[in-house]
């Protein structure tokens, strides 16, 4: 058992994986739109689904990934992840051409498999009121893809977009070692059976996750997990583009585009910290059919914005969207015992990350056809499909309530 302390310091390093998780995966979303299409002359919407293995891979091996966490250590997994994201990052730097950057983007879409199941499974263990934890590391995440946008802009202008991934590449893998030793010098590796005496007594363990109420909540996280991975990629990935193209005046150079993403994305964020306290303390129906219906309203005014309308319009709907991000999370905390929650949040992450990987060649079809409206529109009836779907979360069950009423 870890002092008080130590589980602070892993909490922070747990903050910081999220972080680097988003981070790595987003680097080649502003190196395609500002250099690689120019280096390697080939147009945006053709680049674009280089990166979609790679996505898959974030997906599907959550799986394994959560597996191999609640039957070994998630520990020894998040050792794994610092070091195998930021070497396959360094990888990615040497490509010389689409191919074997899209074989670099799956490597690093394997590691970052690994922070969901794992990561959040972490985060929400031994903890009573789990939203604000939640809202906290999402806070850590939004912030990696911040500044994916805003580093890689950054470095692309100073040193060039090989930079962009190598040096955050090295950064990751001394974390990694940093957390091997620290763990190691400090307290042995968790286990199994030390994750099934630590779980938290309550919904996890209640009679209730029997009954047809979790089976639809369950469906209801499903539902809206997946058409919310279709919404967050299409906003995170194309925002630089978005900014770059509707505002043309204000965003002259790389830096200056990765500027203006990172204050959307660092504003946004904050929005996790106001619904992970909103969930634990009202109802998660009440907040999630809020939280949709201001993003079908923000997608339709964006369609026809441009300058810094456009700026404006685009931090109102990545507030709502980042918003969206803790509440399947805090759903899945309540409802799934600590001895297979990896596997529950793998579950989660698998069919996210899935629906962002077949989200990209969509995105890269739409603009290519129709331009960004035509990106806006749909994004507006998908987040209306979302808030249809929360309205039937059942009032009654206990882990839709606030947590006043549950012990957990």
């Amino acid at each position: 058992m870890i002092s008080k302390s130590q589980h602070g310091l892993k909490f922070f390093f747990l903050n910081l994986g999220h972080f680097l998780d988003h981070f790595f995966v987003l680097i080649f979303a502003t190196s395609a739109a500002l250099m690689l299409t120019l280096e390697w002359n080939i147009d945006y919407a053709a680049l674009i689904p280089y990166a979609t293995p790679g996505f898959i891979a974030f997906g599907l091996f959550s799986i394994p990934a959560g597996w191999l966490a609640d039957r070994w250590s998630c520990d020894g997994m998040m050792v794994i992840f610092f070091i195998g994201i930021g070497a396959s990052s360094v990888f990615a730097g040497f490509a010389n051409n689409p191919l074997q950057i899209s074989i670099s983007l799956v490597l690093v879409g394997i590691f970052a498999a690994i922070y969901h199941p794992v990561g959040l499974a972490m985060v929400v263990e031994d903890r009573r009121n789990t939203g604000i934890p939640i809202a906290i590391n999402g806070v850590f995440g939004n912030l990696g893809v911040a500044c994916a946008a805003l580093v890689t802009g950054f470095l692309i202008d100073i040193w060039g977009w090989r930079s962009a991934f190598v040096v955050p590449g090295l950064l990751s893998v001394f974390t990694g070692i940093l957390y091997w030793w620290f763990f190691l010098s400090t307290t042995s590796f968790d286990s199994p059976d030390q994750k099934t005496k630590g779980s938290i007594k309550g919904i996890g363990t209640s009679s209730e996750l029997i009954g047809k109420n979790v089976v639809w909540v369950f469906s209801i996280i499903l539902v809206t997990t997946a058409i919310g991975g279709f919404v967050f990629q299409s906003t995170t990935f194309s925002l630089p583009k978005i900014l770059n193209e509707r505002m043309p005046e204000l965003a002259g150079t790389a830096t200056m585009v990765g500027w203006y993403a990172f204050l959307v994305f660092s504003f946004a964020a904050l929005a996790q910290l106001v619904v992970g306290y909103l969930v634990d303390h009202y109802s998660i129906r009440t907040v999630f059919s809020f939280i949709a219906i201001l993003q079908t309203i923000f997608f339709a005014i964006m369609i026809s914005m441009v300058g810094f309308s456009a700026l404006v319009v685009a931090t109102a709907f990545m507030l709502v969207v980042f918003g969206q991000i803790p509440i399947n999370d805090v759903l899945v905390g309540r409802v799934a015992p600590a001895a297979w929650r990896s596997r529950a949040y793998a579950v989660r992450s698998a069919l996210t990350f899935t629906v962002m990987a077949s989200t990209l060649p969509l995105v890269g079809w739409i603009y290519g056809t129709r331009g960004f409206s035509a990106l806006f529109a749909i994004l507006s009836c998908a987040a209306l499909v979302i808030f249809v779907a929360v309205l039937t979360l059942p009032k009654s069950a206990k882990f839709i309530k606030k947590p006043e009423t549950v012990a957990i």
